[in-house]
């Protein structure tokens, strides 16, 4: 049982690693099979016994930055299958919208030669190879609107913003990060890798990247519902236009969370608070930074599914 809020990213994650650490040496509070016991009754459920800590293992165990880390780990897990489906769903209004395939052409997309866009209009073309739905330029319209015609570029800067926090978090979870450090000549030195200030910028970048993955989403979804944007199709995708409202609250619902991940991406790692008296007086707040982008990123999926389920209408 490891309380979410208490860590401020230095020192390491002092308040949530000891309640780790508490069960392991047959103390604090933990879960079995859904219910909760002491940790030393948990340990005894799961055929376990306590710890014996030896010298500095204590210390190692709630000194470094493995909270971040690990919430770090499970949300770039959970972005990156958002990412794939974020392509897939804009796919799909492409088809419904029938959106200009020219705009994810192979060679216009190579002049502007970041890797990640050529990646986004990859799979772009891949999804809608054989489309009957999609138009070319001149077909319908010169020009679609910016939420379809910069799917590669946009979808391409939130996956440069994954995979620099994928670089960072995979150097922390190798790395040492407790203080003091036994260096293998012997010498036992002070330092500062318990410092959170790398996973806590990787995970406030990491939030842009997937509020931005949500934000044109929901544009998209809002082109559907309008029927000043969404190419001939009924109001708000409604069977029955003005005796159903059909999916008008869905857009409401994508609004109000796109909303809320706007708050969320305040980055957390720009705030510092002392404590230790003072010793400790720079801090990062990489833990926060981290469970704020895990909810955006649960956020995020809730938008992409609602513009999935008015694309299939449409």
């Amino acid at each position: 049982v490891v309380p979410s809020q208490g860590s401020v990213g230095a020192s390491g994650d002092l308040a949530p690693l000891s309640h780790l650490a508490l069960v392991l040496v047959g103390e604090g509070k933990a879960y079995y099979e859904g219910q909760r016991y002491t940790g030393a009754e948990a340990l005894k459920l799961a055929g376990l016994s306590p710890v014996v800590l030896k010298a500095k293992e204590g210390l190692a165990l709630v000194n470094g930055t493995q909270a971040m880390g690990a919430l770090g780990v499970v949300t770039l897990n959970e972005a990156e299958r958002i990412g794939v489906v974020a392509d897939m769903a804009a796919s799909l209004t492409m088809e419904a919208l029938q959106g200009i395939i020219c705009a994810f052409d192979e060679d216009l997309l190579a002049v502007r030669p970041h890797p990640e866009i050529q990646a986004v209009g990859s799979r772009m073309r891949h999804f809608l190879k054989g489309s009957k739905r999609v138009t070319k330029q001149g077909e319908l319209r010169m020009q679609d609107a910016y939420s379809l015609r910069c799917i590669p570029q946009v979808h391409a800067a939130s996956w440069q913003s994954f995979q620099h926090a994928e670089k960072v978090v995979h150097v922390e979870v190798n790395a040492t990060t407790d203080n003091p450090v036994v260096l293998e000549r012997g010498d036992v030195l002070s330092g500062g890798h318990f410092h959170g200030q790398p996973i806590a910028f990787a995970m406030d970048f990491l939030k842009f990247g997937v509020c931005e993955w949500a934000n044109i989403s929901e544009r998209r979804t809002e082109r559907m519902v309008n029927p000043h944007l969404n190419n001939g199709l009924p109001p708000f995708l409604a069977v029955n236009p003005g005796i159903e409202c059909g999916l008008m609250i869905a857009q409401y619902t994508a609004a109000s969370i796109v909303s809320e991940n706007k708050v969320l991406a305040h980055p957390s790692c720009v705030d510092s608070i002392p404590t230790s008296g003072n010793q400790e007086d720079h801090v990062s707040m990489g833990t926060t930074s981290a469970r704020q982008v895990r909810q955006i990123t649960h956020n995020a999926a809730k938008v992409i599914a609602i513009e999935c389920i008015c694309a299939s209408q449409a």
